[in-house]
């Protein structure tokens, strides 16, 4: 069984250190908004929904004694891409707007409750991500994966493995191929860990090993999260992915994102609106502490990538899933209809 991603214990926020993972199961423990800040940028958590959940309980510790604006406006500037980020806490902040002539301690139950409800309504969304997901995927076959987008990456089940679990409750057999994700290994050592954990037969791939698979063995389906889905259906996710749609295009594989309807930006147009969280130089430098490129060399480092709408099949959401025409498709998912495939 997964240790918990998240876990809220008496006012405080334990958060699965994925930095240790898969060699150490460690907690760290947040009992602010700053500390909780800290936590998503040094990566110790990780995954659009993931974030956007402890963020939503930073902001619940905020209420102890930090300014709890100011607290919102630090955890938004944690990780820039992942758009749940801030969504949790516009969600937030709205609440506390409302009831800010309210008591010390009934505010801070009132905040509690809500940062609850988006963690437990997260799982509840995966799940539905993952039936309607599950349905792309054949009775027995394989399919391609990047990063990490399952339990560790949200409040747990995953979308883009919440397909796969899915599938695996409806009794389907998918042989499950993991990109490794350089720099950070997300892959390797979360995504091949969690499904090894959970009876999968996964095996591990470099990200530049994910053509010259699917000229070789047949692939039924590339699925990965996203951190941002923009109006248009491009979509940003960790760096590698384009390329794996690419890959994908070309050798006639589906490509599908699995994303709940909180990762679209409303307020983004297309993907060249998305802005690019780009990390130190140091991660792609040493490889568990191990020197590879030399300091005098410089490092472009792009946390992540953005995917054109073009080469994406369709994108899975707790709704049901979008297809092309994505911009028209999208819009009618958020007045509360159906894209014209999905009636």
């Amino acid at each position: 069984m997964l240790p918990a991603t998240i876990i809220w214990e008496e006012g405080r926020l334990l958060l699965l250190d994925q930095r240790q993972l898969p060699r150490r199961t460690e907690y760290v423990t947040c009992e602010s908004a700053e500390e909780t800040a800290r936590a998503i940028e040094n990566m110790t958590v990780r995954g659009a929904p993931a974030i956007g959940v402890a963020a939503a309980y930073g902001l619940v510790l905020a209420l102890k004694g930090e300014d709890f604006a100011a607290a919102a406006r630090r955890l938004a500037g944690t990780r820039p891409t992942a758009v749940n980020l801030f969504w949790a806490i516009r969600r937030m902040e709205a609440l506390w707007r409302a009831n800010e002539d309210k008591n010390k301690d009934e505010l801070y139950l009132i905040m509690e409750k809500e940062a609850k409800n988006i963690h437990d309504e997260d799982i509840e969304i995966n799940k539905s991500i993952g039936r309607f997901g599950q349905e792309v995927l054949p009775e027995r076959g394989a399919a391609v994966t990047h990063c990490n987008a399952g339990a560790l990456a949200t409040a747990g089940y995953g979308t883009a493995l919440g397909v796969f679990r899915a599938a695996a409750e409806a009794g389907k057999e998918i042989k499950i191929y993991a990109d490794e994700t350089r720099p950070r290994l997300q892959g390797s050592l979360l995504t091949a860990y969690e499904l090894q954990r959970d009876g999968f037969d996964v095996t591990v791939i470099t990200d530049s090993m994910a053509a010259f698979l699917m000229s070789r063995v047949k692939i039924d389906a590339a699925v990965t999260g996203a951190d941002r889905v923009a109006m248009n259906g491009d979509a940003a996710n960790k760096i590698g992915t384009y390329s794996l749609a690419i890959a994908a295009k070309r050798h006639g594989v589906p490509f599908y994102i699995a994303a709940p309807l909180s990762t679209f930006d409303t307020g983004c147009a297309s993907g060249a609106d998305i802005p690019i969280e780009e990390r130190g130089g140091g991660e792609v430098r040493a490889v568990d502490g191990v020197e590879v490129v030399p300091e005098e060399i410089k490092v472009w480092n792009p946390a992540f990538d953005v995917t054109p709408n073009e080469l994406i099949t369709g994108i899975i959401t707790e709704r049901g899933i979008i297809r092309a025409p994505f911009a028209e498709n999208i819009k009618n998912f958020f007045r509360g209809g159906k894209g014209k495939d999905e009636e």
